[in-house]
């Protein structure tokens, strides 16, 4: 099958490659020039311009982007949208906001063109191990595109979810777990860091994926990185969010429903970027007023 692809970055060049490797063909395009010249080493037709593109494909085209959420994916729609035929294909593969992609699909509809949400999961593992897809669309586009889902995807690791949009949003809440579990693990071993006992924590990790209730892929990668530096030496606590929690959180919020673990998770990673937050020097302060007690100075 005959595919267009978007974006060259980490994860559009690992998904160009799988898809090449399972006999498809892919059209891809970068603004940097210099992953497009990367992508065609490995066999893709190389495009410099949308243009040149659309013009590769053949019609009914499916063009898969690999977008920074927001603005860009926006802004790339709305270049690609005049240049494609009705019937044709714009799939969202990022980890866009599920309430634009609903959006989106009406305004293409109106323009005789099928809009495809795609949830994608599988980071830097996935042109080995393959990408979890949670796919919102038409039946119909769905089925036409399967043949490339099941390409990018293990064994039953792609899915239909719903409609326009429930993909994206079927992302978003794996995402707000995600934050859960890796906070989960976090707190637990830090724990074990602290305590009295002298614990080789990569043992830990290795020992809990063996047949443990708690075993599961971050566990392996947090064996590997405590392999790698034992006590994270290298690694500043600073820990970012991409909006996935976020909206997660927005959601709970407006569906009453109550997402502690997520919330905390997400505030968690709110605190893991100030320095001597203001907070924890007024409970410090106010604890000296009321009781007396002892407040480290600068």
């Amino acid at each position: 099958m005959q595919l267009g692809m978007i974006g060259l970055g980490r994860m559009g060049a690992n998904m160009t490659l799988r898809l090449m490797r399972g006999g498809h063909e892919v059209v891809g395009y970068d603004r940097n020039p210099e992953s497009v010249s990367a992508a065609a080493k490995e066999g893709a037709e190389p495009a410099l311009s949308l243009e040149e593109l659309v013009s590769k494909l053949a019609p009914p085209r499916h063009v898969w982007m690999m977008v920074t959420s927001g603005a860009p994916v926006t802004a790339t729609i709305e270049a690609l949208a005049p240049l494609l035929d009705p019937g044709d294909a714009i799939i969202d593969g990022g980890n866009s906001n599920y309430r634009d992609s609903v959006k989106r699909a009406d305004d293409l509809h109106q323009q005789g063109l099928h809009f495809v949400d795609c949830g994608t999961s599988g980071g830097i593992w996935g042109l080995q191990n393959g990408y979890c897809l949670m796919v919102g669309a038409e039946r119909e586009i769905f089925e036409r595109l399967e043949p490339i889902f099941a390409t990018l995807a293990p064994a039953d690791g792609y899915a239909h979810v719903g409609a326009s949009g429930a993909g994206h949003f079927v992302k978003m809440v794996h995402n707000g777990i995600e934050y859960a579990l890796l906070q989960s693990y976090a707190e637990g071993f830090e724990l074990l860091a602290a305590s009295a006992y002298k614990l080789d924590l990569q043992s830990i990790a290795a020992l809990w994926n063996q047949g443990s209730v708690v075993r599961s892929w971050l566990l392996e990668l947090a064996e590997r990185a405590l392999e790698k530096d034992p006590g994270l030496s290298s690694i500043r606590g600073y820990v970012d969010d991409s909006g996935e929690g976020r909206w997660t959180v927005f959601e709970a919020i407006e569906h009453d429903v109550p997402a502690t673990a997520l919330a905390h998770s997400l505030f968690a990673r709110f605190r893991s970027r100030q320095d001597d937050p203001f907070g924890a020097r007024l409970i410090a302060a106010l604890r000296q007023e009321f009781g007396g007690h002892a407040v480290r100075s600068e």
